[in-house]
């Protein structure tokens, strides 16, 4: 878990040091790391945003193809969450209707049936959450073909975002200069919305208490 942190708070160092290693190999291992991220809800601690946005930076400087970058990770993204899907509702259907109450099943069906579409598309946005919401979906029985759209808009808008975000800023002095720093603010403002969530909601608590 360590190494885990120190790979993603100097993604930059680490980045660059996977490019000089593995070479073209590279792409897949940034395949692997966003699919997993996506795929499989016990890896929410993988890199995601900032590996993206680094990924992004190294392409403007010519050492990765930005455009391939894109393809990759944007079909990495989608898979990911349709086979976290799939596991959300095999274990609904193998381990969770035995397990759980029904009534729990009910809502999340139903909470997934009004606003599914919204929260595929936002959770991509929000470390940790983007890898539980398609899991729970599956749980929740969200319509497949609904969920796939949705998906797919989300994982080729989040890459996008952060791919060509980075390689559009990642030339200027300042992030070349200080990418450690800009890497540690996209994670803090990415961890703001499940934050501010839990404060709100620590707050109704103690005023209905």
């Amino acid at each position: 878990m360590i190494n885990i942190f120190n790979f993603i708070i100097h993604i930059d160092q680490n980045l660059l040091y996977l490019v000089q290693s593995y070479g073209s190999y590279v792409y897949f291992i940034l395949f692997a790391i966003i699919f997993l991220e996506t795929g499989l809800v016990i890896m929410p601690f993988l890199p995601g945003d900032s590996m993206i946005f680094v990924a992004g930076t190294f392409a403007a400087q010519g050492v990765l193809n930005v455009y391939l970058l894109f393809i990759l990770l944007s079909l990495a993204a989608i898979l990911g969450d349709t086979l976290n899907y799939w596991i959300g509702k095999y274990f609904c259907n193998k381990l969770f209707n035995r397990c759980v109450n029904e009534k729990y099943l009910n809502k999340t069906q139903e909470f997934y049936e009004r606003h599914g579409a919204k929260t595929i598309i936002i959770a991509r946005y929000i470390p940790i959450v983007r890898t539980f919401a398609p899991f729970v979906a599956g749980i929740g029985k969200m319509n497949y073909p609904k969920f796939l759209s949705y998906n797919i808009i989300g994982g080729i808008t989040w890459v996008a975002l952060f791919v060509f975000g980075g390689y559009f800023f990642g030339n200027i002095p300042f992030v070349k200069d200080n990418l450690t720093f800009v890497v540690g603010i996209i994670i803090l403002i990415s961890l703001m919305p499940p934050i501010i969530a839990w404060l709100k909601n620590r707050n109704k608590k103690i005023k209905m208490q």
